[in-house]
């Protein structure tokens, strides 16, 4: 089957479970209406899932000619933010989440089919570069989706400050107070756990990052990892989510004090991943 058709099939099958979703729990939304997804809406959803890592192995990992660009971390973000809460969705009702979730990736999925990006050859050269660079992806995808589910947390939990009730009360039930579509969303103290599941999977993909990076780096340029700006702000973002991981397991952190923890590690992971250059051409006026 040509990878165009496979695109095809895959967001038709995330569109479409977006619509079912979308039908079946954010307009019906009320006592007895959020139960949790069933099992076959679960293996419905592996379908596209499948389809989608099967792309993105293809293309980044098994091609001889491998090409990278914005659309593949798109692409691949949006595939892990399914399969998250696909995986928690065995624990917790996502129901409210998955509408988004699926819609955003039927919009994802098939945007490496129309813009390819330009073979890597670094990458067609070295398939530790490749597992190295797909680690580093994962994370820093899995790293955004935790931000976007804190902000989204962020203002659930100013919406709710305005509502009438016991603080306890509204903690358990979460957007089931507000209504409309915020009111399909999971209970605060379900969103909360969930985030920080989500940065402690994602802060083991950057730990892999890092080690491949130094185990690689030998074999791939002859020579030990270089402590440079991409280094070092990598190293403090892994320190930052490592202390924001040991505050929530020792401490109870939450709320404003994990969001601020949170965007930090982020910012040194964006100058890491993406600001790198920027301070060597800018900055220090390197080409």
């Amino acid at each position: 089957m040509p990878d165009i058709v496979i695109h095809a099939v895959t967001a038709a099958a995330y569109a479409g479970l977006a619509w079912h979703f979308w039908r079946t729990r954010w307009r019906k939304t009320g006592p007895g209406v959020r139960a949790g997804t069933r099992a076959w809406e679960r293996a419905a959803l592996a379908v596209p899932l499948a389809l989608h890592g099967w792309l993105l192995y293809t293309e980044l990992i098994a091609s001889g000619a491998p090409r990278f660009g914005f659309a593949h971390a798109l692409s691949a973000m949006l595939w892990m933010a399914v399969i998250f809460y696909w995986f928690e969705s065995l624990f917790y009702d996502l129901d409210g989440i998955l509408p988004p979730a699926l819609l955003l990736a039927a919009l994802a999925s098939p945007l490496p089919a129309l813009f390819p990006g330009r073979v890597s050859d670094a990458l067609a050269a070295s398939l530790e570069l490749r597992v190295h660079v797909g680690l580093a992806m994962l994370a820093y995808s899995l790293f955004t989706i935790a931000i976007l589910h804190a902000l989204l947390m962020a203002l659930l939990e100013r919406r709710l400050h305005g509502s009438a009730g016991p603080r306890s009360a509204l903690l358990a039930e979460g957007a089931a107070v507000l209504g409309g579509p915020l009111g399909a969303l999971p209970p605060l103290l379900t969103l909360e756990r969930l985030l920080f599941r989500m940065i402690g999977a994602a802060f083991i993909l950057l730990s892999c990052t890092l080690l491949t990076g130094i185990v690689f780096s030998e074999s791939l340029f002859g020579r030990a990892l270089q402590f440079n700006h991409k280094t070092l702000f990598a190293l403090l973002s892994w320190a930052t989510f490592a202390g924001l991981l040991a505050g929530r397991y020792f401490y109870g952190w939450r709320g404003r004090v994990a969001l601020r923890w949170t965007l930090t590690g982020f910012v040194l992971l964006l100058l890491a991943y993406v600001g790198s250059r920027f301070v060597l051409e800018v900055l220090l006026g390197r080409g």
